[in-house]
């Protein structure tokens, strides 16, 4: 009991401590690189029928210009830790935010969909380095103390850039050509690379053992894989007939891979990620509270345009502007949410919080096609209120977790387990929306059904949250 007080005076006294201004400058600057991850794969995603229609390409081929993003986003991810370690995390950073922005320039000029899809690799290839770097240079500014509201800036770009990307890539769509949807990402590197070479504390690499080569094609492919078979079955939305569905086969064979990196790395004294970090049972049980979370705030937003497009038939700018809400909820309750996990401790916050995203989803799975505006807007807008204080409480639970040299794989972990939650989140609201055409229901049934699916992911990292609480409380 004694003990439990102790650490409630050291949550209570966290957020009354005055964040240095050079810290808020450094999140200031990693921002924008989270800006560019987050919304360029939205506004892409919403241009792929215009491109494949100017490159002449078919929309199997076009996929691969999404699909070939998040495959080699996967494989850096998992050795970014090792490339931080090497070269010095800001210098990982700047090197990634300008092979972002170079690569963002020449997919607008590609002259194929085939050079596209190559540029496109190479660009999902430098920000599965840049996403996490930028979250370890943050991590490492901030302190335990002090990540809660530190992260809720960075949180701003994961919650707001997606829901505003449909309005703005539609409004580009309308009025420009789709080589804008790249070109955007121009002045955001330029003046976040200006302000990082100013501001960002330097500091070389160390010298570190070689790449684990066979290590680095067990983890990243492990992770493509998975990810990559869940979007296709979100595509096809079907997980019947195992013997040959190439999307399943895919996802069984990444968990192979994973496995196998799994027994590699428990065995090697200097793993390419260091796994072992799952024996922080604070740091584990953020990453599975996280998984889940991050399950529900995907496959969200994946969900509410189709919500919006499909059943009640408003176009793409129509339905942005309709998802408004739900950007700008989170983003008002995001510094607030990062006052209140460092002061409370992100566990007790996010079971609270997603629990509330579960209060404020499951309402729609009852609400019919021509339910009151009004109504369905309060409950976005309540919906981003309360992902800000379910998903981002858990990133910031988890890098407070480990020592300082430990976040740049601790990072990667946290983006791996996110990745592949969304990508089951995605996944889980596709196949539901598939089972249900298929079996003849009316079109409303699968929606409700879908957000009530999402409201058990929200109900599941809750409860995963409660074993955080209660470990922050033994720690």
């Amino acid at each position: 009991m004694t003990q439990t007080r102790s650490d409630t005076r050291t949550f209570e006294t966290a957020d009354t401590e005055k964040i240095p201004a050079h810290v808020w400058r450094t999140a200031g600057v990693v921002v924008f690189g989270a800006i560019m991850g987050m919304l360029d794969t939205s506004l892409v995603n919403i241009g792929l029928h215009t491109i494949g229609a100017d490159l002449g390409a078919s929309l199997a081929t076009i996929q691969w210009v999404a699909s070939g993003y998040l495959l080699a986003l996967g494989v850096s991810l998992t050795v970014c830790g090792w490339l931080a370690r090497r070269v010095g995390v800001t210098r990982l950073w700047l090197g990634a935010l300008i092979a972002f922005t170079v690569t963002s320039t020449a997919c607008a000029f590609a002259p194929d969909a085939g050079w596209l899809i190559g540029l496109r690799i190479l660009q999902g290839l430098a920000a599965g380095l840049m996403i996490p770097a930028g979250q370890t240079i943050l991590g490492q500014a901030a302190g335990p103390q002090r990540m809660g509201r530190v992260m809720g800036v960075v949180g701003i770009a994961v919650v707001g850039a997606p829901a505003i990307g449909p309005t703005i890539g539609g409004l580009m769509l309308a009025h420009w050509s789709w080589e804008w949807l790249f070109l955007i990402n121009i002045p955001f590197g330029l003046v976040g690379l200006a302000l990082g070479l100013r501001y960002l504390p330097r500091g070389g690499g160390t010298a570190t053992q070689p790449l684990d080569v066979l290590g680095l094609v067990l983890a990243g492919g492990g992770v493509s894989a998975v990810v990559y078979g869940l979007s296709e079955i979100g595509v096809t939305g079907s997980v019947t007939s195992l013997s040959v569905s190439l999307p399943v086969l895919l996802g069984l064979a990444g968990l192979a891979g994973l496995a196998g990196f799994l027994v590699r790395a428990l065995r090697s004294t200097l793993p390419l990620l260091e796994v072992r970090l799952f024996g922080n049972r604070a740091f584990s049980a953020a990453t599975t509270a996280g998984f889940f979370a991050g399950g529900a705030m995907f496959g969200v937003m994946v969900l509410l345009p189709l919500y919006f497009q499909e059943l009640h038939g408003t176009g793409l700018v129509r339905t942005g502007v309709n998802l408004l809400g739900f950007g700008l909820g989170g983003v008002i309750m995001l510094p607030l949410g990062g006052k209140l996990t460092d002061r409370f401790g992100g566990g007790s916050v996010a079971v609270l919080g997603n629990l509330a995203v579960a209060a404020t989803v499951l309402p729609l799975a009852f609400l019919s096609v021509d339910a009151n505006g009004f109504l369905v807007q309060s409950l976005l807008f309540a919906a981003g209120l309360a992902t800000a204080v379910g998903a981002m409480p858990l990133v910031s639970a988890a890098y407070a977790a480990v020592r300082r040299e430990q976040l740049p794989d601790a990072t990667a972990l946290v983006n791996i387990m996110q990745r592949v939650g969304g990508a089951v989140g995605v996944a889980l609201v596709a196949v539901i929306l598939s089972r249900a055409t298929a079996s003849g229901w009316t079109p409303v049934s699968g929606y409700q059904l879908a957000f009530a699916g999402l409201a058990a992911l929200s109900v599941a990292a809750s409860a995963a949250s409660t074993v955080l609480r209660s470990r922050q409380r033994q720690s």
